[in-house]
């Protein structure tokens, strides 16, 4: 049974400079919560309670987020601000959290291999932050968590993206098995536009064999002189089963300044507000 879910968290965040000069990227607020939180949400949400993070320098601010602040607490203790601890304090009472720390950043698959160490010889689910990933029904993770029951399969989510944006992503091919299920038989990181063999783009969800990490301490530097955890699932799919799926929902990137103002937007009108006038 699944139970641990790894995030990793040890990038710079240079596109969000000066913002992110002394503040996790991870920790930028959507409205009135930091992007790492939905992201530990959405994995709670899927039953995966063991949350581990690989950081780096300067990631304080995110293990402080998830433990208790007896100051603070104190200082509001009794006035209507309280309230807005309410859902933080349930996180950091359903969840376990640890950590470990990436010494250099050197990509993706870096970062995983990295979490072996708190990860163990068991499956796992992988989140990206910079994804935030809303939909009414169940969450993108809980949506790979049913097709990990059914399949025992390594899985990961994909979504239809326009020509001209192939070249930010690694790109599946497959043979669909069944709607918006499809067997991988190749992957490419990051191709040109007119030069990728499909449009169907792995987005930051996961749920991972502990198998990957014998693969990606075989994986040479790819794209970009980093280790792509792209380049170790296709190793994995030439001798096993791989699947993406298509998940249910939307999907904003905020890892970049355009995606984070979108995202912002889109939680303040469809989320905050309805949950105010809750």
């Amino acid at each position: 049974m699944l139970k641990k879910c790894l995030f990793p968290v040890a990038g710079y965040g240079t596109r969000f400079l000066p913002a992110t000069k002394a503040m996790p990227k991870e920790m930028l607020p959507v409205v009135n919560k930091p992007l790492v939180q939905y992201g530990v949400e959405e994995a709670l949400a899927a039953g995966l309670h063991e949350i581990c993070f690989v950081t780096g320098r300067g990631k304080r601010a995110i293990h402080d987020h998830f433990d208790i602040s007896y100051e603070l607490e104190h200082q509001i203790a009794g006035s209507d601000k309280e309230s807005y601890l309410v859902g933080i304090r349930d996180i950091i009472q359903q969840g376990r959290f640890a950590s470990t720390r990436q010494l250099e950043v050197k990509g993706l698959g870096h970062a995983i291999l990295t979490g072996e160490l708190l990860v163990g010889n068991e499956p796992f689910g992988v989140i990206l932050a910079d994804d935030l990933c809303l939909n009414d029904g169940p969450g993108v993770m809980s949506q790979l968590m049913e097709v990990y029951r059914r399949t025992g399969s390594t899985v990961v989510a994909i979504e239809e993206v326009p020509e001209q944006e192939v070249s930010k992503f690694g790109i599946v091919v497959g043979e669909e098995e069944e709607p918006g299920l499809y067997r991988v038989t190749d992957m490419v990181e990051k191709p040109q536009a007119g030069q990728a063999p499909s449009n169907l783009a792995i987005i930051g969800r996961y749920i991972l064999s502990p198998s990957i990490f014998e693969l990606l301490r075989h994986t040479p530097p790819g794209k970009n002189g980093e280790i792509q955890l792209t380049d170790a699932l296709l190793m994995l799919a030439r001798t096993s089963r791989v699947l993406a799926y298509k998940f249910e929902g939307r999907r904003f990137d905020c890892g970049s300044v355009g995606g984070f103002v979108e995202a912002t937007n889109f939680v303040y009108q469809h989320v905050y507000q309805r949950g105010c006038d809750a």
